[in-house]
């Protein structure tokens, strides 16, 4: 394994990629939706790693491509290239993405013996908790070359404007300019104010629900398929007779996260978990899925001391979302959308004045096509999710081969010293373990 500070990574250019094609005078106002208002500020992150399997392409080749293919697609998405003036809208200027270019003083090898929190966090070329998200770019790439040519492509997209499945679009179009050295059928749906008109939120805006900013451990978890499947084979119940992998994945963090926090204190804890799900689909009519903005609800799952059995979690996680698709989205589909967006908000915050209370936040990227990114060099060997600091914090994803799920989990110092320690945990997930193997026998990275 090769310690943190003997990776380097080395900020060599930095410079704006603007669209290939002047935005249009009426297109310069682009409206935010209400979601978009409510959104936290700061940018949503994503890391692709590419092995050295066409050698015959350098630096220089890959950068130019990159950069010809955003450039490209900036102009199909044409509001992430300008800047957000008065939380309402943006100004369409063409200001650009910013694109960096940097070197990583060790081979792809060396990083993937033991992937680390982080370092990763150092092939982003922003903060994620930065103001920038809301003054700044909308849009940063940093490309990372490693010494044996590999490449790591670090993402980070202003969450102002953009939800996961907003993201997973713009990459999609990336990628495939790119690969194709032109357009692709990806169009990009713009109307997610006329669903969601933006408000004056200057006096209604409720308090911002935060995490606290505790001192953190990461540690990154890798259930394989045949683990998931025992999982889920032991979730079911009679309220819930097939639990997805996310849902037995997500019961099992929750329920350990949950015994490392009691461990940890002399009081009962009620224990909250919130999970986000993707609008587009559950309004009536549905939303085309390459509609942009933050179109995501939240709802939330409640766990007693009684209720600390995968089955039962399973069961508040299932019952959660079923509520969720019966009361919220139904209001959404009314003139009161405004209303009930605030009164969740508002239910949040009040439920983070608990004292007793431990509030949790899972994101799920499962399903979403990272792994088939290619922007003419091949599929990503490895693809992750950088972390923030904030604790209590999972965000999991589908492993390379589809069928395993890759966590990262964020917790107090004091509450990780448990959790890491699980039986039942350990038992289902491998703890911190190397991605070397992702990479094919016939690299030599």
């Amino acid at each position: 394994m090769m310690a943190r500070d003997q990776i380097n990574v080395e900020i060599v250019t930095r410079e704006a990629i603007k669209p290939s094609s002047t935005t249009p005078n009426h297109l310069r106002n682009f409206n935010l939706c209400l979601l978009d208002q409510l959104a936290p500020v700061a940018y949503e992150p994503l890391v692709l790693f590419y092995p050295n399997s066409q050698r015959q392409l350098t630096v220089a080749h890959k950068s130019q491509r990159l950069k010809r293919s955003l450039s490209a697609t900036l102009t199909r998405f044409y509001p992430l290239a300008g800047k957000i003036k008065d939380d309402v809208s943006i100004e369409c200027n063409d200001y650009g993405a910013v694109f960096v270019e940097a070197l990583v003083s060790c081979l792809l090898s060396k990083f993937l013996e033991k992937p680390d929190a982080e370092m990763i966090r150092k092939f982003i070329p922003s903060e994620i908790e930065s103001t920038e998200a809301l003054t700044g770019s909308l849009v940063l790439v940093q490309a990372n070359f490693f010494a044996c040519g590999g490449l790591a492509i670090g993402v980070c997209i202003s969450h102002k404007v953009a939800d996961p499945v907003t993201f997973s679009t713009f990459i999609k179009a990336w990628a495939a300019a790119a690969f194709r050295s032109g357009g692709d059928t990806v169009l990009p749906f713009f109307n997610a104010s006329s669903v969601f008109p933006p408000q004056n939120l200057s006096l209604t805006k409720p308090a911002a629900v935060e995490l606290m900013h505790d001192k953190c451990v990461t540690k990154r978890l890798v259930f394989d398929a045949s683990k998931i499947a025992a999982l889920q084979a032991k979730a079911v119940s009679e309220s819930v007779t097939c639990p997805t992998r996310v849902e037995a994945v997500t019961a099992l963090i929750w329920k350990c996260a949950m015994n490392a926090s009691r461990s940890n204190s002399e009081h009962l804890r009620f224990s909250i978990l919130s999970q986000s799900v993707n609008l587009r689909q559950r309004m009536v009519p549905p939303l085309p899925e390459h509609t942009v903005g933050n179109l995501v609800g939240y709802f939330a799952s409640c766990a007693t001391e009684c209720e600390i059995e995968l089955q039962s979690l399973v069961g508040q996680l299932r019952k959660g979302l079923q509520d969720f698709g019966e009361n919220y989205v139904k209001k959404l589909q009314g003139d009161e959308a405004c209303m009930a967006i605030y009164e969740s908000l508002q239910v949040a915050g009040s439920m983070l004045q608990e004292s007793n209370v431990d509030f949790y936040v899972s994101t799920s990227f499962c399903r979403f096509p990272f792994y088939g990114i290619d922007f003419g060099w091949g599929k990503p060997t490895w693809v992750t999710i950088p972390t923030g600091a904030y604790k209590n914090v999972t965000a999991i994803m589908d492993t390379r081969d589809g069928k395993g799920i890759e966590a990262w989990v964020t917790l107090t110092e004091d509450d990780m010293a448990f959790f890491e320690r699980d039986r039942e945990l350990l038992a289902a997930a491998s703890l911190d373990p190397s991605a070397l193997h992702l990479i094919t026998p016939v690299s030599s990275l």
